[in-house]
């Protein structure tokens, strides 16, 4: 019974890669009628007449296929419109069925294309209304992600991870809110927050392809951040198609970030909005890496961030100075080299839930990380090298030791065996001549 109840706790996390991933909790309604899609006729006619404009001529069966609309009940009823208003004519058809006739744009319909493409060029599926997805999201929260014990010490095994801070990040991943990763750089918070991010992969959720806000629209789903969501699910056949099923995003800004790509970024060209980062990974994590590099100052960054994380909703604003209430849920994970009291007044400190300093090794993490690093690099270990490695390179300096030094001395030593032309092994003058490469002091 103990191992029958483990192994349902596997399969709700969707810890084991030969699982399919975790099905989601919400499944978007497929609509029945135009009335069901929370979209206007005169949006639907302008975003077909567009899609025509731009490809010809498409078959009934092919229009709904772009636009991610089922065709009886909704495109059917479109393509009525348009020929009742002499946008669009019959050019022939490829089968008996109605959904199977070739449908080309008229005079008429091009007058009506030029215009609807002056005020926005996006011709990709249907979006979503923006209460639509509010809903969704609510309905799919991040907390009801469970990260157990079991499944940290899993996703983490690749790493040596000390037990007290691993007895913190667990509780800090299920907070679903916010953590602040800090310490020496070279001690593996990218890692751990990458870890991290793998776990939140394993479930899934359905998000719009775009949401429709006033006529305007905003392009939800990222093809370069958002993984489709792999394994067959009868849901694929019976769900709103204009959403798709992804793994929990997991999206990482570094350096690039700056307070105008945390806010709709608007295409001029092409008259349509993209999502900002914090939208993209809603659901999921937002690891924001080598936080205080960025271009613009921390604190202003900061300042950004203190509603969401307060009140789990963010607003944004379209470039005709409406602003729309959307939802913030994602972890949102800050990793930074530099010492929190020089990014972060109290105030801001005081709403990031977890705090967590990823420490130095200690001797035994270590001597267990180098152990590892020698191992994958097919270098035969022995406490002996490693004793005088210790004592040589760190005892006697007095340098720290960081996590990441036992993979870069393995790799340095292994560089200058192969210049050598000899057997990389632990050996005092191939330890001495890699540490003298790799350390400079400061």
């Amino acid at each position: 019974m103990v191992a029958e109840k483990e192994r349902q706790e596997e399969v709700e996390v969707g810890t084991d890669d030969s699982l399919p991933v975790a099905p989601p909790m919400y499944v978007p309604p497929m609509p029945k009628s135009i009335k069901d899609t929370g979209l206007s006729l005169t949006f639907l006619t302008e975003l077909a007449i567009k899609t025509l404009y731009v490809e010809s001529s498409l078959s009934g069966y092919e229009l709904a296929e772009r636009l991610r609309l089922p065709y009886s009940g909704v495109v059917d009823q479109i393509l009525e419109a348009m020929k009742r208003e002499q946008l669009c004519e019959v050019k022939g058809a490829a089968g008996f069925a109605e959904a199977a006739y070739q449908y080309a744009i008229a005079d008429k319909g091009r007058g009506m294309a030029r215009e609807a493409m002056e005020r926005g060029q996006y011709t990709g599926p249907a979006p979503a209304t923006l209460e639509a997805y509010i809903s969704a999201i609510d309905k799919q929260p991040l907390s009801k992600v469970t990260i157990r014990q079991r499944t940290m010490r899993k996703a983490l095994g690749h790493l040596v991870v000390g037990e007290d801070t691993f007895a913190r990040l667990g509780p800090a991943v299920n907070s679903g809110r916010s953590v602040f990763l800090f310490g020496y750089p070279g001690n593996g918070k990218t890692a751990i927050a990458e870890a991290i991010g793998d776990m939140i992969l394993k479930d899934s959720l359905y998000i719009p392809y775009a949401i429709e806000v006033g006529g305007q629209v905003i392009r939800i789903f990222d093809y370069v951040n958002h993984q489709r969501a792999n394994g067959t699910d009868t849901t694929e056949r019976t769900h709103d198609p204009r959403w798709v099923r992804i793994r929990r995003p997991v999206i990482i800004t570094g350096g690039e970030l700056t307070l105008e790509s945390l806010d709709l970024v608007y295409d001029e060209h092409n008259k349509y909005y993209e999502a900002p980062f914090q939208v993209r990974a809603n659901g999921g994590m937002l690891l924001i890496d080598d936080f205080g590099r960025q271009q613009a100052r921390p604190r202003d960054l900061l300042n950004r961030w203190i509603v969401p994380l307060e009140k789990r909703v963010d607003y944004l604003t379209l470039h005709t100075g409406r602003k729309i209430e959307i939802p913030f849920d994602l972890l949102i994970v800050f990793a930074t080299n530099l010492a929190p009291r020089d990014l972060v007044d109290e105030a801001f400190l005081r709403r990031i839930r977890h705090k967590i300093e990823i420490k130095d090794p200690n001797w035994d993490e270590y001597r267990e990380i180098f152990r590892r690093a020698c191992q994958s690099k097919g270098i035969p270990y022995n406490d002996e090298g490693l004793a005088y490695l210790i004592q040589e390179h760190y005892i006697k300096p007095d340098r720290s030791k960081r996590s990441c030094h036992p993979r870069d001395i393995i790799d340095q030593l292994i560089d200058i065996a192969r210049y050598l032309s000899v057997e990389p092994t632990l050996s005092k003058e191939l330890v001495d001549r890699a540490c003298e490469a790799y350390f400079v002091e400061i």
